[in-house]
């Protein structure tokens, strides 16, 4: 079902707020604006991207792809917590889609599947944000 207004500011929020709760677990520290996932982590620029568990994929800024070592695609669990997976920019960049959205992303934001991280990522580890 696609995202309206209302859901996808809910989104944004809760990836925010997961994002921030793994970024504590795995040692990351907050770089860049108020509402950005971007992390330093090991002297390295990640942006940590949050899906639930029924989501099949992740968006990042076009722009942000530049800066960044790595994207950390966390993805919801059965049990609520969160395998956390790394692809490079690169990687990302071969295996990204423009977002359907008709809104202020449309144009500015690569989308990524799941099954990409899972694939052609490394593993980091599972945490528990709870």
């Amino acid at each position: 079902m696609p995202q309206d207004r209302e859901s996808g500011a809910r989104a944004v929020k809760y990836g925010l707020q997961t994002a921030r709760k793994i970024a504590e677990k795995i040692g990351a520290e907050k770089i860049g604006k108020a509402r950005s996932n971007e992390y330093q982590l090991d002297n390295k620029n990640v942006v940590i991207k949050c899906a639930r568990e029924t989501t099949k994929s992740v968006g990042v800024a076009y722009h942000m792809l530049d800066r960044l070592s790595a994207i950390f695609g966390s993805f919801e669990t059965e049990n609520g917590s969160y395998d956390i997976y790394a692809i490079k920019p690169d990687v990302y960049r071969e295996n990204m889609r423009p977002t359907r959205s008709q809104g202020p992303s449309a144009g500015r934001v690569g989308i990524v599947r799941k099954s990409t991280f899972l694939e052609q990522g490394v593993f980091i580890m599972n945490v528990n944000i709870h």
